[in-house]
C-alpha cells in the first residue's frame, strides 16, 4: 500500500497561519496585514490552465461585489510570479469568456515555488497530487479567524456566487445573532438560536419580532435583505 504522508488542515475558529509571500501587487504580510477585512485566501493548482482562468476571470468580475461587503480576495499557486504575470496579461488581452473580456486580475497571487504557504494551508493534497495545490478556499474574518473551508478536486470549478453567499450568511450571523438555513439567500427568513425552547426564545424578544416556531428546537424569524446589507456594509 502506497504511503501517504497525512496533511495538515488548519481549523474552523483557528487563527489563520501567518505568512509573508511576493504577489503579483507586492510583497503581503498575512493576515495581519488585512486586519479588519473578511478576506477569501484560495489556492489553485496551475496558471494557464483552462478551469483556473475560468474561475480568475469569474472572481476578478465579482471583486467589487465582495469589496461592498468588506472583503478582499488572495490566490495562490505553486508558480512562479513571473509565470502568473503572463498568466495574467494573457487573461486581460487575449481570453473571452461567457461575456468576460479584457479582465484585469487586480488582487494579488501569491508566488508559492517553494510550496511552504500551501502546505502551511494543507493545499498540497498528495492523494490528489504532489506538485500542484488542490482548489482551496479559506474564509477569514476581519479579526484573521479562520470561519469557512472549501476543498475542491483539480477538476471542478468553484461555484463564487456560493462563495459571496457563505461571506454574506457569516457576516449576517455574527451582526445578528442567528443563523441562517439552507440555500439561505438576504431577504429570507433566519433560524433563531434556540434558548431551551421557542417559548422561552419568544419572551427574550419580548414579542418586538414575529417569530415562526415549526416545533421547539426550530424557530425562524424575517430579517430584510435591505437591513442586512445596511447593516454589514456599515461595518
Amino acid at each position: 500500500m502506497e504511503n501517504v504522508t497525512p496533511v495538515s488542515l488548519p481549523r474552523i475558529g483557528e487563527k489563520a497561519p501567518a505568512f509573508k509571500a511576493v504577489t503579483t501587487q507586492g510583497d503581503i504580510n498575512f493576515p495581519d496585514q488585512y486586519a479588519g477585512s473578511w478576506v477569501i485566501l484560495f489556492s489553485h493548482p496551475a496558471d494557464f490552465t483552462p478551469v483556473c482562468t475560468s474561475e480568475f476571470m469569474t472572481f476578478a468580475s465579482m471583486e467589487s461585489k465582495f469589496a461592498e461587503v468588506n472583503c478582499k480576495l488572495v490566490g495562490l499557486s505553486v508558480d512562479g510570479l513571473y509565470s502568473h504575470i503572463a498568466w495574467l496579461r494573457t487573461i486581460k488581452e487575449k481570453i473571452e469568456y461567457r461575456g468576460m473580456k479584457s479582465v484585469e486580475v487586480k488582487f494579488p497571487l501569491i508566488e508559492d515555488i517553494t510550496m511552504d504557504v500551501a502546505k502551511k494551508y494543507g493545499m498540497i493534497q498528495p492523494g490528489e497530487s504532489n506538485t500542484k495545490a488542490v482548489r482551496a478556499v479559506f474564509i477569514i474574518d476581519a479579526k484573521g479567524i479562520i470561519r469557512t473551508i472549501i476543498y475542491y478536486p483539480l477538476s471542478l470549478g468553484r461555484n463564487f456566487e456560493e462563495l459571496y453567499r457563505a461571506v454574506v450568511a457569516l457576516q449576517t450571523a455574527d451582526a445578528f445573532s442567528i443563523a441562517t438555513p439552507a440555500d439561505w439567500q438576504p431577504g429570507d427568513d433566519v433560524i433563531v438560536p434556540t434558548a431551551g425552547s421557542c417559548g422561552v426564545a419568544k419572551e427574550r424578544m419580548d414579542g418586538k419580532e414575529e417569530m415562526h416556531c415549526y416545533d421547539w428546537f426550530f424557530c425562524t424569524k424575517k430579517l430584510d435583505k435591505e437591513k442586512v446589507f445596511s447593516t454589514i456594509k456599515k461595518k
